[in-house]
């Protein structure tokens, strides 16, 4: 399905006007023309301008539009390379790819990621079904045909390691369904955090006969539980790790293969994250893969895997302490396990989160009569038919009253629990699920929250809240500035998320993005107005700086740096023009 604006694009082309704009946008590239609007000073240009630079010994120049944060969206057919109209886009995407300024190795590893998405999107025009449109599909349906990746990454469908045969089995968009693999592991060897006794716990997770054929399985191998834990594996990652340390453990004893039983899953948008699809009520289970997609490896941080449940915990009671977040619903993470053997240091392989899992809530369990649960990226999308996603809603209710209503259900709460609470969340496209009834946006989920929550001590509004392991001391989810909570928010709120909506509304309604992030900003000062008490909070936050930072996500790749990357951005909800 296409995004707007890159409807008619291949799949070369889409990667290459991501890559281009990509660059541009976090200076990696030196701009030495921008004709008909100055970056820095006017940030919002409707009308379009000439993008130019040089790298080696070529000149290239585009077409394209600035639009809120300094997000660059390119016209791909106006490209040129010293003044001749752009070669064939794989040329064009190799020369710009040997021209760069980066290490060899990262240079191959992108081009190689490349190559994958092209590869894998091509697959899925070959052969996936065209359906007009998906405004009639349900949750899970959605997740699985939502298939057009990240709008900004260039590597936006790598998954490296995958044939063929593994994205049809094991990607979303075929949505075809599998079993998981189950290992049991000697207790030793694994860290868990259920919120039952071990054998009572999958014992409700697998149903009774399921549980039953483990059980009869692993007394075969002349074993029992106790000594041995139960862990799921997901089946492509089973065989990755066959070919490296499983073995080992297995001649060891140490783990024991018992086989695929149970439910079937498949796949969401995020690969690794996996729907029940025997009853999509069921909780949804988050396992590891040995694949690099958009920006990082798939495999899950092994410190976070065991503190999710509390961290689920310690959300969901500042929620239900405040009458202001009561339009917003959390997606426990309530069970997680580890794979660490005892004198393996945590992050070190094996224990470095290969094998590992997490279990949390289904969207569908959140739900009230009448009420649809939509993952929040589809807003961005346009169908086959050439309308948005969103059309039949805008019609019914008008753009301005919806969009009014959507910023509200969606900023504010995210917002209040930075502002009041001191508590960042990451909440990106994948992370939100927006409730609506009829269309009307009622209702905000959130999700993910084991690697994606941040906060600053002297920043909380209640301390004394936190889970034990943090408040004595623990700073794996603790940044040292404020600074540092804004740009988290606002990162995957403002400007790698909502930009997104306000391009497809001003491709397909023509509403500018002046006007758009006008909106923002009358939300965000009726946000104030209700909220007098916290106008200091909001000056601490600084999020209306004429500049703000934000994370430079390809130039990290091309350096293979291990911190974050940042570059200044123009914020068009400043008031100090």
């Amino acid at each position: 399905m296409p995004l707007p604006s890159k409807e008619r694009l291949t799949a070369t082309e889409r990667v290459l006007q991501q890559f281009i704009e990509a660059l541009l946008f976090e200076r990696y590239v030196n701009l030495d023309e921008c004709h008909g609007s100055e970056l820095a000073i006017s940030p919002l240009n409707a009308d379009g301008c000439n993008f130019s630079w040089r790298l080696g010994s070529e000149q290239y120049c585009v077409k394209g539009k600035v639009g809120g944060f300094g997000r660059i969206h390119i016209d791909i057919a106006t490209l040129s390379v010293n003044g001749e109209p752009c070669p064939v886009p794989k040329v064009a995407l190799a020369q710009l790819l040997d021209d760069l300024p980066a290490v060899n190795h990262n240079r191959l590893m992108l081009s190689d990621e490349f190559t994958q998405t092209v590869r894998l999107c091509e697959w899925n025009t070959s052969y996936l079904p065209i359906r007009p449109s998906r405004r009639r599909d349900s949750y899970t349906e959605l997740e699985c045909r939502l298939d057009e990746g990240h709008p900004y990454h260039p590597s936006y469908k790598a998954r490296t390691g995958f044939s063929f045969e593994d994205h049809q089995q094991y990607g979303p968009e075929a949505e075809s369904s599998f079993q998981l693999e189950w290992l049991a592991i000697k207790s030793t060897h694994l860290q868990m955090a259920l919120p039952a006794k071990h054998d009572q716990f999958w014992l409700q997770q697998l149903g009774r006969e399921s549980w039953k054929r483990l059980t009869s399985r692993l007394a075969e191998c002349g074993a029992r539980w106790g000594e041995y834990a139960l862990m799921p594996v997901h089946p492509w990652q089973a065989k990755q790790l066959m070919n490296s340390w499983l073995p080992q453990q297995q001649r060891q004893a140490i783990i024991i293969s018992l086989g695929a039983v149970g439910d079937n899953y498949i796949a969401t948008q995020s690969v690794r994250t996996l729907a029940n699809s025997s009853l999509s009520s069921k909780p949804h289970i988050k396992l590891p893969m040995n694949m690099v997609n958009t920006s990082s490896r798939r495999t899950l941080d092994p410190y976070s895997v065991c503190h999710a449940p509390a961290i689920s915990s310690w959300l969901q009671s500042v929620v239900a302490s405040d009458q202001a977040l009561s339009n917003l619903a959390l997606l426990p993470e309530f069970a997680g396990a580890l794979f660490k053997p005892p004198l393996t240091p945590i992050a070190s392989e094996p224990a470095d989160g290969q094998l590992a899992m997490i279990m949390r809530e289904s969207p569908l369990v959140a739900l009230k009569a009448g009420e649809q649960a939509v993952p929040f990226n589809a807003l961005m999308m346009v169908e086959h038919d050439g309308a948005p996603y969103i059309a039949d809603w805008v019609e019914k209710f008008g753009l301005d009253a919806w969009l009014n209503q959507l910023l509200d259900v969606v900023i504010t709460p995210v917002w209040h629990l930075l502002v009041k609470h001191g508590i960042a969340l990451e909440a990106h496209g994948q992370n939100m699920v927006l409730v609506v009834r009829d269309g009307w946006p009622e209702r905000l989920i959130v999700r993910d929250f084991h690697e994606s929550v941040e906060f600053n001590r002297d920043f909380l509004a209640a301390p004394e809240r936190l889970p034990a392991f943090l408040a004595s001391g623990d700073d794996y989810y603790q940044v040292e500035s404020v600074e540092l909570l804004r740009e988290l928010v606002m990162d995957t709120l403002f400007i790698y998320n909502l930009t997104e909506v306000a391009h497809l509304l001003a491709t397909s309604y023509h509403l500018s993005e002046q006007s758009f992030w006008s909106s923002v900003n009358r939300c965000l000062n009726q946000y104030l107005l209700a909220h007098p008490e916290l106008s200091e909070r909001l000056t601490v936050l600084g999020y209306d700086q004429p500049q703000v930072l934000t994370e430079s996500l390809l130039t990290r790749k091309l350096t293979a740096s291990k911190e974050e990357c940042h570059h200044l951005v123009p914020n068009p909800l400043s008031s100090k023009k």
